[in-house]
Order: structure tokens, then sequence, then C-alpha cells
């Protein structure tokens, strides 16, 4: 059996995977969701089920279609080995990169993170069992040496690591990034309620997640967090509630000001990424001039929430969690970069 898939059998897979997603019965997502939730406590049903709409979005065949049809893939005679260091703050966060390795038509060699191995290795037994031809295109390794490029997601610590291993190599390496919302005052009550979304979830563990609100009063915050009542689930979660009394316990010991509806933490900060549990705010005057201060900081930030109508930049409320396939992580093209490696 020839091993060598077409663009068009590529698609086809992915296309399938996502059927199956999106087709999974109530027990099987459950029994998923507890499975995934006992190696990482982070990883709640509603995270996986979450995370599991998202992929599935991802692999639309109309996105999928689109996405590729950007770029010029040739048909691979000698596939390039890439190595994807994957994270774990969410569940299935680096399978974007696989999926981008295999449409490009390279053999995939990853390396799991340790908190999100059992959800991950779910998904590309599922593709696998679809297409088993794709298996000599995927393996899974604790070491990764001597690949022909490197795609690396972490910390800003891991970046500097994975920078002095894999920087000989074509690479990808990407750090610490949060996302960030802007306020007006004109927001309706449901504008705020998709904001709540885009920080709650995934516990606001994700680089997507806004953890850093730009409002133009105090008014905005209060109402805010009287709306934001409906994500006050969150606390159910031990270890996002730790995470919660801990810092309220600091603020309160070191007299820091700060806002408080029982389950969140508005303080005042320059900086852009809040601790869980903490949402930092910032007060401006000039729209334009925010936009341009926001874009010094670029290299930080991986989406800005708002109203389309003030920034084209912007996107909607509620939708900062669900990337389409063209949505790249740090802006840096995945597919262009890997269609490069020839």
């Amino acid at each position: 059996m020839n091993s060598i898939l077409t663009l068009e059998e590529r698609i086809s897979a992915l296309v399938a995977l996502g059927m199956r997603i999106s087709s999974l019965g109530s027990e099987e997502k459950e029994s998923l969701a507890r499975r995934s939730h006992h190696q990482n406590n982070w990883f709640t049903q509603d995270s996986i089920f979450l995370a599991l709409d998202g992929i599935a979005f991802l692999l639309e065949e109309n996105n999928l279609r689109k996405w590729v049809s950007a770029y010029t893939l040739p048909e691979l005679k000698e596939p390039k080995n890439v190595g994807i260091i994957m994270a774990g703050n969410i569940p299935g966060v680096g399978f974007h990169d696989l999926v981008s390795v295999l449409i490009s038509g390279h053999k995939a060699s990853i390396k799991l993170s340790s908190a999100d191995s059992f959800f991950s290795t779910w998904l590309i037994q599922e593709l696998t069992d679809f297409e088993p031809r794709l298996k000599p295109f995927i393996s899974l390794e604790e070491m990764l040496k001597g690949k022909d490029a490197y795609i690396a997601t972490g910390s800003d610590n891991s970046a500097r690591y994975f920078n002095y291993y894999f920087g000989k190599y074509p690479n990808i390496i990407r750090s610490n990034r949060t996302s960030v919302g802007i306020l007006t005052g004109s927001e309706s009550d449901q504008d705020l309620e998709d904001l709540g979304f885009d920080i709650f979830s995934y516990f606001g563990l994700g680089c997507r997640n806004v953890s850093k609100l730009f409002v133009k009063n105090e008014e905005i915050l209060h109402r805010l967090l009287g709306i934001l009542e409906k994500y006050k689930y969150v606390a159910d979660n031990h270890k996002y509630l730790n995470n919660y009394e801990y810092n309220k316990s600091i603020y309160l010991v070191n007299r820091v000001d700060h806002l408080d509806n029982g389950f969140l933490l508005l303080r005042e900060s320059k900086e852009l990424v809040s601790p869980i549990g903490v949402l930092y705010y910032e007060y401006y005057e000039d729209a334009p001039q925010l936009i341009q201060e926001l874009e010094s900081q670029k290299n930080k930030i991986q989406v800005m929430v708002g109203k389309r109508s003030e920034c084209p930049a912007f996107i909607p409320f509620g939708t900062a969690q669900k990337p389409a396939p063209w949505d790249y992580a740090d802006k840096v093209d995945t597919l262009k970069f890997l269609s490069s490696l020839v």
C-alpha cells in the first residue's frame, strides 16, 4: 500500500476526524472528559467539550479548503521530519501544529506535554484509525533529536531553551502571550457576557484568554462584575478557587486596591498577564493612541477583543477561543513555514 497520501486524501482524513468528533455521543464525550480530567484537574468536562467543538470547527471541510487554497503545496516525494513540542495549558492546544504538518505533507515527531498526553493521544489515535496510511507520518517521542525543523511552544523560559537547542534548524518558537479586551462603555449586556467567555473559558489558561482590560472608567467595571455572575461556576474547580483565594489574601494583606465579585478579582495594573482568578485593567482616554500603544506590544498580545467598529484589528466578543485554521498562534504563518521546507 502506498503510504504517501495526496493533499485531497489528507484533507479527507482530517474532515473525517472532524465529523467523528461532531458525532460523538454524550456517554463517549463524558468518558473522554472523565479520563482527561483524571490526568489534569484543569481539564473539566466543559473544557474538553469546548476543545472538541473547537477542533471540529477547525476540521470543517469548508475551513480546511479555504485555508489551503491560499498556498501552493507540492506533493512531496521526500517529506521532512518536523519536531513538534506541544504545550499542555489547554486540551489539544498543539493539534493545529500537527494538522499543519500533515496538510503540508511532512512527517510529525511529537513531544506531548505531560499535562495533555491523554487527550492529544486520543485525537491522534482517532485520526490514524480513519486513515492508517497516516501512521508513518506521526510518531510520539520523548526526545526530538536530529529533526529537519522544529515547532516548539512554551513559556518565555522554555523558549530560551528551545532557541539554544533548535536555533540552528528551521524553526517556529513560541513563548508567553496573552489577550486583551478594549471596552468603550457602549457595550451591550450581551457583549459583556460574551467577554466573560473570553475571560473564563479554560479558566483563563490559554494565550487567547483575555487577562487584561482597557476601560474608560470604573463604572463599566462594576457593571461587568455583575454580568459575569453567570460564570461563577469556575469557583467550583478547586484549582481555580485556590488561585483566587491566594491572590485575594495577598491583596488584602498588602492593602492592594481591587474589586471582587466572589470569584474574580479586578486590579489596576500596567502589566498584561494576570494571575488565574485575577483580571487586570487599565484606564485609557484616546482609542487610536491606545491601539498604537498596543501595537508596540504586539509580540506579547495574541488577540485584541472589542467592537470591530472601533478597530478592524479587534475580534468580536466571545470569539477569542474559536480560532479558524488561518488564525495562527503568534501570527506566524505555520503553513507558509512548512511549505518552504523542500
